[in-house]
């Protein structure tokens, strides 16, 4: 087995999801975090508030450099502290950028991560005859 298989239908469902819905800005590139004072945002963050979620503040997303208007990538973070999983969506990013946010988003032993790459691969699994 895989340890990931990507879906195109799923990201077309993510894509319809994130085109419906407007991105409020939370903090620009440099700001530092709320509850982590040591904590620097190491690109401009926004919130899905549209968008149910876990903690029912929205969706986050970072906004890189490119085309703030495609999803780069989603990360899934687990937080014993919170004690919730978290979607984040990362948009526009290069690769530089996604280290940035993953290296963020990992500095401290509450919250660790994991990173799903876009792709547009059909596993058998995901075609269905209807």
């Amino acid at each position: 087995m895989n340890e990931f298989e990507n879906n195109a239908y799923f990201w077309q469902k993510v894509d319809a999801l994130f085109y419906a819905s407007t991105v409020k800005p939370v903090k620009k590139k440099g700001e530092t975090n709320d509850n982590f004072a040591d904590l620097v945002y190491p690109l401009d963050y926004g919130k899905i508030e549209d968008l149910a979620s876990v903690n029912g503040k929205g969706v986050g997303v970072y906004c890189g450099s490119g085309n703030v208007n495609q999803i780069t990538a989603l990360v899934v973070a687990a937080d014993i502290l919170a004690k919730e999983l978290d979607v984040k969506i990362l948009a526009g990013c290069n690769e530089e950028e996604v280290d940035a946010v993953l290296h963020y988003l990992n500095q401290t032993d509450f919250q660790k991560t994991i990173l799903i790459r876009r792709g547009n691969e059909m596993p058998a699994w995901s075609v269905t005859d209807n």
